[in-house]
């Protein structure tokens, strides 16, 4: 009987902010990194690191060094930015999974990681009153 070889995972850390989106593709322990991107070296202009262009971008560049490495299947987790501030990721989140699954990489689980604070620091008031 032949072997059936297994597919190769790993995780993809996709930190969505409305600053910058950064993405780092790790083993499935998350010890060793085996690739990772941001907006800044995807788009040229601040403004549009976080895009969901730029997120597209950063796959594609990003793709080749996972497939290198044998990997072709990701389990997705999606980290907003969190704390006392917005729990809802920003716009390149979305763009990155859909990226990520048009180049061909199996989708495994997406799972939300936003950090949330069980009753810390008090929120910034101001802008707008709330």
């Amino acid at each position: 009987m032949a072997e059936q070889e297994e597919d190769k995972w790993g995780v993809a850390h996709v930190h969505a902010s409305f600053n910058n989106t950064v993405m780092t593709v790790t083993d499935l322990t998350g010890a060793e990194t085996i690739a990772k991107s941001s907006g800044g070296t995807a788009v040229k202009q601040n403004r549009d690191e976080a895009s969901p262009y730029a997120a597209m971008q950063m796959v594609e560049s990003i793709a080749d060094e996972i497939r290198a490495a044998g990997i072709e299947g990701l389990h997705v987790r999606v980290r907003g930015p969190g704390g006392n501030l917005q729990k809802s990721p920003g716009p390149g989140a979305q763009a990155a999974i859909r990226a990520l699954a048009r180049e061909d990489f199996e989708i495994g689980r997406i799972e939300d990681v936003t950090p949330i604070p069980h009753d810390g620091s008090r929120a910034p008031k101001g802008k707008g009153g709330f």
